[in-house]
């Protein structure tokens, strides 16, 4: 494993601060449709938590502090996992992974996570709100997703390359253009999807993302009805993700 080549800062900045959002974030810091957001996951059927392992992920939004509406230079970050790794190889995904003993709370493991993946200096952001707990679909596990907004965006790089093999602040602008999105469908299961630059965005990932804009008001009306397999999309793709 390898890390970047300067300290994290374990246990600082791990209260949330939804006052100190810009007015285009605070529809994301307000109680969530709970129900309405598992929906958009989905719940595959046998499935249950297993709270014996839990994660928390990441999801750092960037744009103008000062303005009023979604901003024209917004973004959420994301990263590609590495095609090498033994779950969910190829995905996109919020940075994130398995909460340590060590950690103060879920948003010192989405920061330390954050920093491990992507080089992410936990003093730049202000976390800003906690999703209520989510369950991967595939395995049952609880995951925690923790807001934040970028304070001080700065380039970001894959830090550890086992684990990530690219990382960008994907435009909040070209994620809501019905262009970009689609349903795709596997089997039983149908979700939500977006293509940028030349990835998939679906799954967990795909579902947060995608309540995330209808919750916030910045998605336009999109073809929801046309089920797209998901084995021809990621074909496509630049995600290299095997459905094997």
């Amino acid at each position: 494993m390898t890390y970047p080549d300067y300290p994290d800062q374990p246990g600082r900045n791990t209260v949330l601060r939804p006052e100190t959002a810009p007015e285009w974030l605070r529809p994301l810091t307000e109680t969530p449709d709970t129900e309405a957001i598992r929906r958009t996951l989905g719940v595959k059927p046998g499935v249950r938590p297993r709270p014996d392992k839990q994660a928390a992920v990441l999801m750092l939004f960037a744009g103008a502090r000062d303005a009023t509406a979604l901003p024209a230079d917004a973004g959420v970050l994301l990263t590609h996992r590495a095609p090498t790794m033994r779950t969910h190889s190829g995905q996109m995904a919020f940075p994130g992974g398995r909460i340590d003993a060590t950690d103060d709370n879920v948003v010192d493991t989405a920061l330390r996570e954050a920093w491990e993946e992507t080089g992410l200096r936990r003093d730049s952001v202000t976390p800003i709100a906690q999703l209520p707990e989510m369950h991967v679909r595939s395995n049952g596990y609880p995951v925690h997703p923790i807001i934040a907004y970028w304070d001080e965006p700065e380039e970001l790089y894959p830090a550890s390359e086992e684990e990530t093999d690219d990382v960008f602040t994907a435009s909040i602008e070209e994620l809501a253009d019905p262009a970009s999105r689609l349903t795709v469908g596997w089997g039983p299961w149908r979700g939500p999807a977006f293509q940028v630059r030349g990835y998939v965005v679906w799954g967990f990932t795909g579902g947060l993302l995608a309540s995330a804009l209808a919750t916030a008001g910045w998605e336009d009306e999109w073809d929801r009805d046309t089920v797209h397999d998901l084995s021809t999309v990621l074909a496509a793709s630049r995600n290299n993700e095997s459905m094997d």
